[in-house]
């Protein structure tokens, strides 16, 4: 039977709902690994960082920022204990910290996360941990040298919804992908008036890495040859930086497409879809926090029930894949190396949005 749509179609046999996977998609915790964490910064987002450390019974022993008022804020917030400096580098040399977590502003933290390489300690960087390739794999090679794990903060991995979507993809589920879309239309209009305005990028590289690094996870290797982007303010938008933006990611045999507008005010939409060879796994809802996932494949669809939510699963899968890794001998998912293709991806989107040109990634 053949649907009467003109386009040619075969109605597909109904598919039937079937029991989700089970899939290791929650933030992984140490066996007993519990080291002295210095965090460098105490700025709104390190809210969610102490929290998740909270949560997960990690000691805290040092909180350092420029302003000790914002530091002692945030040791009376959640951990009484810790010490708190204005200097970075008496945080890094606190003789019980093993695990610095820096959350600076990106122009100034290369050095502080080299310093805390130097310093043998593990680093956890906040995205993006350095604003050049060649930084990047500076830091990387240092930490390797110092025998050291540096990893990068880049929480959406843990993320209930992404987390599922990236285990299911990697697992094979969907087979080999040939699409994906991401469509986020939201409302970024909190940014007005804060610092956040000076971000020439602000949606399509400072908030947008997040799904430039979701795309790397979901490609496993297979090599973007060309990046094209394009970043416009809205008509109605009072912000300053663009808030809309567009990606298109060329491979020789899959394409990603990329849509972001963060001046929707109404219906705000947040959606990712990965269609393969074998399946389509489909994330949705209004919100980072509020999303439905669905996987169909031959044997029909399931939705898995997920719990938690972004700023907490994210923030504590960052650190404790660093944690378990260390504990475990090996290098984190998230590590500054694994993260290269990631940097690679958003500033060629960063670069084509300023040119007006596609970029052409090499191999490198």
């Amino acid at each position: 039977m053949t649907t009467g749509s003109g386009y040619g179609l075969s109605a597909v046999p109904n598919a039937q709902d079937q029991a989700a996977p089970e899939l290791a998609w929650r933030p992984p915790r140490p066996r007993s690994y519990s080291p002295g964490i210095a965090l460098i910064g105490a700025g709104g987002i390190t809210e969610f960082h102490l929290a998740a450390y909270r949560r997960m019974g990690l000691p805290v022993r040092v909180i350092a920022n420029r302003s000790l008022e914002r530091a002692a804020a945030r040791r009376d917030q959640f951990f009484s204990e810790a010490a708190i400096t204005d200097s970075w580098e008496t945080a890094i040399r606190h003789p019980d910290v093993e695990v610095v977590d820096i959350a600076l502003p990106t122009e100034v933290r290369a050095p502080v996360v080299e310093a805390a390489i130097a310093a043998g300690k593990h680093v956890l960087s906040q995205k993006p941990f350095a604003e050049d390739l060649a930084t990047a794999r500076r830091l990387a090679d240092l930490a390797d040298r110092q025998g050291v794990r540096l990893a990068v903060n880049q929480n959406g991995r843990w993320a209930p919804h992404f987390a599922y979507l990236r285990k299911a993809v990697q697992g094979g589920l969907v087979g080999d992908v040939a699409t994906i879309d991401v469509q986020l239309a939201f409302d970024h209009s909190w940014t007005v008036g804060t610092p956040f305005e000076e971000v020439p990028h602000l949606v399509l590289f400072d908030f947008g890495i997040h799904w430039f690094d979701m795309v790397a996870t979901l490609l496993g290797g297979r090599p973007v040859e060309t990046v094209s982007a394009s970043a416009t303010r809205a008509r109605h938008q009072t912000a300053r930086p663009p808030f809309l933006a567009s990606a298109l990611l060329r491979g020789r045999d899959f394409e990603v497409r990329m849509s972001f507008n963060a001046a929707t005010t109404y219906g705000q939409v947040d959606r990712t879809t990965v269609a393969g060879s074998l399946g389509t796994i489909v994330s949705e809802g209004p919100s980072l926090s509020v999303q439905t996932v669905r996987l169909t494949i031959a044997g029909g669809t399931s939705s898995p029930v997920l719990e938690g939510s972004w700023f907490e699963n994210g923030f504590e899968g960052a650190m404790g894949e660093l944690l378990c890794a260390r504990e475990e001998g090996r290098e984190p998912e998230n590590s500054a190396r694994n993260n290269l293709t990631t940097l690679a991806l958003a500033f060629a989107a960063r670069d084509s949005a300023d040119r007006g040109l596609p970029v052409a990634l090499s191999d490198g």
